[in-house]
């Protein structure tokens, strides 16, 4: 058993259902970790990496939060970070890097080469639960302590320095852990965000009248750039995930459900958008393995945290597909409270965890702009005029160096 594991288990402790609260101290809390995905994997490997136990709990099992797709474009930031703590291996072995987009607009392609616009950064082709792979295996390798299929998490004591996790572990018990600090990397709908007291941070909600049919399917990308188009209908957008999965998004009503998407009209409707004049080029079509409706909304909390309890990723902040922010963001959260919790655990200095809130959201709101500037420049709206305001805008990205500028520093991330 790793040192690790040994600090944990002296202070998780399987109770009895007539002892629900009972659990056995140590002299030294472990970081409680809530949520599996990216931003709550990343910061558990920090945290051991600087000799510091955690323990992660996932409502999910092994299998699921392997196999969920979901992003698949990293920023070259974000590898930097991950590749500095060994945690890139593969990823920088398998995946594609890309530096350049393509905007479709009345049947002509515009490439718009970011990565010479900004510093030759590119972007990385990696589907998020590959990272999830790798991020897990790490983990475990490091002797860090994950419990799977947990439920009825509860958060306590979280404006204490004894804050606390009980759970009902996948056989039935009931465990407590007493911790220092709490993540919370759990998504919108996890209970970390949802346990902060009523009024004790600002929360800020955008719904931008838009929706997005997101497809999977097992057709092998048609391009070897990420697509944009500007249709009459709506937009329709071509990403890239492997050589053999390929991701489709279709701006569709607001009122719209999956049930109206059958297969041969999704590919008729995306062959349709997504089609040139005067070219050769063709939209490969392949099995559709999943269908569903994306609600286009922003929500953003303010501060990042309450207490001992430090928000993460879709936790604290959700922003649309547009863009590719989401995991990045998520990653850069867990990079920035990993190094305010290592420089508390080894100093005792609390000044990053005073700014942990203030550090992110800079990127957050940021990120928030671009996807918000993105979304009304790319989408036909209900507004005629609106619609003709943002074929505009993306004409001058086309045609104005300047404006290009603005897109490749914000689109390959700062």
């Amino acid at each position: 058993m790793s040192i690790f594991a040994q600090a944990v288990q002296r202070q998780v402790n399987a109770v009895t259902q007539e002892d629900p609260e009972s659990s056995i101290q140590s002299n030294q809390r472990v970081v409680g970790i809530v949520g599996a995905g990216p931003a709550g994997l990343t910061l558990g490997n920090l945290l051991l990496e600087a000799g510091i136990p955690c323990v992660v709990l996932e409502r999910g099992t092994r299998e699921y939060i392997e196999t969920r797709p979901r992003a698949g474009v990293i920023e070259h930031r974000a590898v930097q970070m991950l590749a500095d703590h060994g945690l890139a291996g593969r990823l920088l072995q398998e995946a594609d890097r890309h530096g350049a987009c393509e905007f479709r607009v009345n049947g002509e392609a515009h490439e718009v080469d970011y990565s010479s616009l900004y510093e030759g950064q590119t972007h990385y082709v990696y589907p998020q639960q590959e990272v999830v792979k790798d991020l897990l295996s790490n983990y475990l390798a490091r002797g860090g302590d994950i419990r799977f299929s947990v439920t009825d998490v509860e958060l306590h004591g979280i404006d204490t320095p004894e804050p606390a996790l009980t759970w009902t572990s996948s056989d039935g018990r009931r465990e407590r852990l007493e911790c220092s600090f709490l993540g919370g990397a759990d998504g919108f709908h996890g209970v970390s965000r949802r346990s902060i007291p009523p009024g004790a941070v600002q929360e800020f909600t955008y719904q931008h009248g838009i929706e997005w049919l997101s497809i999977l399917a097992e057709a092998p990308p048609s391009t070897h750039k990420v697509i944009y188009a500007l249709h009459p209908d709506g937009f329709a957008g071509h990403m890239l995930r492997s050589s053999t999965v390929s991701r489709y998004y279709l701006q569709v009503p607001t009122d719209d459900t999956v049930d109206n998407w059958p297969d041969d009209r999704v590919w008729a409707e995306l062959h349709k958008r997504l089609a040139l004049r005067d070219s050769d080029w063709k939209l490969t079509e392949g099995r559709i393995i999943e269908k569903r409706i994306l609600d286009m909304r922003s929500h953003v909390v303010e501060p990042m945290c309450y207490g001992r309890l430090y928000l993460l990723g879709d936790a604290a902040h959700i922003i649309t597909p547009v863009g590719a922010k989401g995991m990045n963001l998520a990653l850069h959260d867990a990079e920035v409270l990993a190094d305010a919790l290592i420089s508390y655990h080894r100093t005792g200095d609390e000044s990053g965890l005073r700014s942990y809130s203030e550090v992110c959201l800079r990127r957050v709101w940021r990120a928030q702009e671009f996807s918000q500037w993105m979304v009304f420049m790319i989408h036909r709206s209900p507004e005629p005029f609106l619609s003709r305001l943002g074929q505009a805008r993306l004409e001058h990205l086309i045609a104005s160096g300047a404006s290009a500028g603005y897109f490749a520093q914000n689109y390959v991330g700062p």
